[in-house]
């Protein structure tokens, strides 16, 4: 049986991880691998469920304690009832959003500490981590652009908060990419989408038939 894999797609508002998601999965289908892709905060019953109130309501709805809370809780459960078993069946699996999110959105920008998160993620998810992470980087003010002509006036809680906020995510996710080498890829995604693509692919390359 071929090995499974974890991938996941991380970047700011507007850096196209839903897009290529379904872009790499169809690449790989075309390489004869199967592909799943799921998302976070959702991707089972129980996570999705809990995805509608950290996305909906006002900004300050939840405080970054709260949103860590509930997306380690959904994170559990999209792990324990798609993500291992998709590995474990030799699937490679492609999430748009992942536990970096977490880090970046509550921790840096939030203001809270990344070992409490990280503590959370080993209780919750065992502190499964992905093989391969994608920080699809972009600077902010044209995230917020695309952002804007994608969502219009049903952007969410989190996409509504201004520049100061998604610059320290993105300033986050530098951070992580320069700690992690060997797990993170910046892939530039003011490319257009099949160059993003194709970046993506060329940085499987070790992994591919």
């Amino acid at each position: 049986m071929r090995t499974g894999r974890f991938l996941s797609l991380e970047g700011g508002e507007g850096a196209g991880k839903s897009t290529q998601a379904r872009a790499l999965a169809a690449a790989l289908d075309a390489r004869g691998i199967a592909a799943v892709i799921t998302r976070e905060p959702g991707g089972s019953e129980g996570a999705e469920a809990i995805r509608a109130l950290l996305m909906h309501g006002e900004a300050a709805r939840w405080n970054p304690q709260g949103e860590a809370l509930l997306f380690a809780a959904a994170r559990a459960d999209h792990v324990e009832k798609v993500i291992r078993p998709a590995i474990a069946a030799g699937h490679w699996v492609i999430c748009d959003r992942y536990i970096d999110s977490t880090r970046a959105y509550q921790g840096a920008a939030g203001g809270l500490d990344d070992a409490a998160i990280l503590a959370l993620h080993a209780f919750g998810s065992g502190g499964l981590l992905p093989d391969r992470t994608f920080w699809l980087a972009l600077p902010v003010e044209l995230g917020a652009a695309r952002a804007t002509r994608r969502d219009g006036e049903s952007a969410d809680r989190f996409a509504r908060r201004g520049n100061d906020f998604h610059g320290a995510v993105t300033e986050a996710f530098a951070g992580f990419a320069a700690a992690e080498p060997e797990r993170f890829r910046r892939i530039d995604a003011t490319l257009t989408p099949s160059a993003v693509t194709q970046a993506m692919l060329d940085a499987l390359a070790d992994w591919l038939p």
